[in-house]
């Protein structure tokens, strides 16, 4: 008899932030204790085939497809499978009666920076109700399980911390020399602090440099970001890419001179976990749960700071040695970071509740 079923409808093609988190956390899970709810088409053993359109790569639609298929059909899968429990690996679940789920929050982003947006109910009204009903809500630092104690008032009790991983046969050192450009990953979004990043770079010493942005564009935010780079002169040594492949990634990370992740807040921050272990240079901000996951091993800057982001990134490139010390410390760092110890914790959850 399984323990839960994982649910896989985030999962798709060219996955990014919370779809890297669940396809890494099914992946280490066994599957016998915790079948996949799978739109991939995989060959996990004891997964259960769902629709392939659920996903953030099919926009809006289908992320209102994944809402209705939540409510309507996950609940028959559920009972039908036997499993006494639902594993999300992102706050959604059915809000039906008789249904008991275990979800992982990322983060309260929206609501601490509240966009008018079709979503915008889905953030203030449905995801906090499913952490309120949810038997366990998993979260992916301490400083997620501190606001969602304060913020939404999800009882203390219920809330478990767990470490995030990184798969270290796609993401380590290869010895490779560094080139002269600084990347960014993550999506075009307010709280990544991109303009602040872009004046940070404008104002480098040294001008052989490129800024690699790397992640999902936006039509809110994208444009206005390539216009000030424009305003800025640098739009000619800035690189704009949406999506890059699991390979293309291990090469950025070894090649660039460092990874700058200077976020307003973050409940994790995977990338810059993804640096470390990949011995590159980090740069990142003293907000959210960042502190927790570099330690000693990145350069902590203020956000809210250009001259603090230039001031690390011109350190960066005019001190071999500090990054040379810093290769060095991440790697070290980033071991303290396992998928298969996260599912280690996620199944003692699962024995714990029932």
């Amino acid at each position: 008899m399984p323990l839960a079923l994982f649910n896989g409808s985030y999962l798709g093609q060219r996955p990014t932030g919370i779809g890297v988190v669940a396809r890494e956390l099914v992946t280490a899970l066994d599957p016998a204790l915790v079948p996949l709810l799978d739109p991939t088409g995989g060959e996990r053993p004891g997964s259960v085939a769902i629709p392939a359109d659920l996903s953030p790569e099919h926009g809006r639609a289908g992320h209102l497809r994944r809402l209705l298929w939540t409510q309507q059909q996950l609940p028959r899968l559920l009972r039908r499978s036997g499993a006494p429990l639902l594993l999300s690996p992102l706050p959604e679940a059915p809000l039906g009666r008789g249904l008991r789920s275990v979800v992982l929050a990322h983060d309260l982003l929206p609501l601490r920076y509240p966009q008018l947006s079709p979503l915008l109910a889905y953030h203030l009204a449905y995801v906090p109700l499913v952490l309120h009903r949810a038997v366990r809500v998993l979260c992916n630092s301490e400083a997620t399980a501190r606001e969602v104690h304060q913020r939404l008032g999800v009882p203390a009790r219920r809330l478990v911390p767990i470490r995030l991983g990184f798969n270290p046969g796609k993401l380590r050192p290869l010895g490779l020399e560094r080139r002269p450009f600084f990347l960014v990953l993550g999506r075009h979004d307010p709280h990544k602090n991109l303009e602040r990043v872009l004046r940070a770079f404008a104002g480098l010493r040294q001008s052989d440099h490129r800024l690699a942005m790397v992640g999902p564009q936006d039509d809110r935010y994208t444009p206005r970001l390539r216009r000030l780079a424009v305003e800025l002169g640098i739009a000619e040594r800035c690189d704009w890419t949406a999506w890059v492949s699991d390979q293309e990634r291990l090469e950025l990370l070894n090649r660039c001179r460092g990874l700058v992740m200077a976020s307003l807040w973050e409940g994790f921050g995977l990338p810059a976990l993804e640096g470390m272990a990949c011995g590159a240079p980090v740069i990142t901000s003293t907000a959210g749960a960042l502190p927790e996951v570099v330690g000693d091993a990145a350069l902590q800057v203020d956000p809210r700071s250009v001259t603090a982001i230039r001031s690390a990134m011109d350190e960066l490139v005019h001190s071999p040695w500090l990054g040379k010390d810093l290769s060095e410390r991440g790697p070290a760092r980033a071991q303290r970071f396992s998928w298969q110890e996260a599912a280690t914790q996620v199944e003692a959850v699962l024995h714990s509740v029932l």
